[in-house]
């Protein structure tokens, strides 16, 4: 079973071109997956535009929370291991996600989402 870990711009990027994630997660994900955010990322969140929409909908698909150490979100993305598909839009990070071999779910033409290295 497979955890994908939300990062904030792509909860952030998906409200604001209007895709459903989780949707868009069901659709993409052909097995089984818990969906969870690291604890880090809410607090990126906070006083983010789209910040409030994006808690009530974390909290209505009750999404897990990952407690984690201190650290910088995107660092502490890429100390997960292989049962861990992180969910990104950030550039820089993904760079780093796939020259680790990572699995990676990113936004494509502001309307879907499409898989990297999964399955």
């Amino acid at each position: 079973m497979y955890i994908i870990v939300l990062d904030t711009n792509i909860i952030l990027d998906t409200i604001k071109f209007k895709v459903d994630l989780f949707a868009e997660l069901k659709r993409i994900c052909n097995f089984n997956c818990t969906i969870a955010i690291l604890d880090k990322t809410l607090k990126e969140l906070e006083n983010k535009p789209n910040s409030k929409l994006a808690f009530e909908l974390l909290k209505k698909k009750k999404v897990k929370i990952i407690k984690t150490d201190k650290g910088y979100v995107d660092k502490l993305l890429l100390k997960l291991n292989k049962n861990y598909i992180i969910a990104t839009n950030d550039k820089e990070l993904k760079n780093k996600l796939k020259k680790d071999n990572k699995k990676i779910i990113t936004l494509r033409q502001k309307k879907y989402l499409i898989t990297e290295n999964v399955l």
